[in-house]
């Protein structure tokens, strides 16, 4: 274990003890621990906890595409409202999102290189689509009691931009970086 894992328990304070409905409303809140969890938690815990999630690091386009089947399917109208109205599909979704998250980080700090950079940014591509999309959408695509309004899912959707699309970009270019480091072959 490292330092990282000290900052898991504050983080999923902030992520799942504050009013976050009460402050931005309900799509926007619904971000917020979204992206805690696959952009912000995820990494801290594969960091925190190497050996303990060593067996999750599968390849990183493999990750990707994981991610993405959870995020966009729990993004689909039918699945995004049975996780607002039910307890039990809530549980499911955000339990998906931290496993997907751990898995992507896993792989792709683990296999490091361009072929890590290239999960974390395919990854940071379909989350910038996806939080476009929300932002764009001419009108609400969820049953109320899921946003309140357009522009809460506007909000939403800009959250998911603001937080992920970053996240995941620095990280696939810190590999980038890594990679083409030439320095690491140069004699003493």
């Amino acid at each position: 274990m490292t330092r990282w894992c000290l900052l898991a328990p504050p983080l999923m304070v902030v992520i799942w003890a504050l009013p976050w409905a009460d402050w931005v409303g309900l799509f926007p809140a619904h971000m917020v621990r979204h992206m805690g969890l696959v952009a912000i938690l995820a990494p801290v815990i594969v960091l925190g906890f190497p050996a303990y999630v060593s067996p999750l690091a599968l390849s990183p386009l493999i990750g990707a595409v994981l991610e993405f089947i959870a995020v966009w399917g729990f993004h689909m109208p039918v699945l995004h409202e049975a996780a607002a109205f039910r307890p039990l599909a809530f549980v499911v979704e955000q339990a998906t999102f931290l496993l997907v998250g751990v898995i992507v980080w896993a792989g792709c700090l683990r296999t490091g290189g361009l072929a890590g950079a290239g999960g974390l940014l395919l990854t940071s591509m379909h989350m910038t689509l996806l939080g476009a999309l929300l932002t764009l959408a001419p009108r609400v695509l969820y049953a109320q009691g899921c946003v309140g309004s357009l522009a809460e899912q506007q909000t939403g959707g800009m959250l998911m931009l603001a937080i992920g699309t970053p996240v995941y970009l620095i990280a696939g270019l810190w590999l980038v970086g890594g990679a083409l480091d030439f320095t690491k072959d140069e004699p003493a």
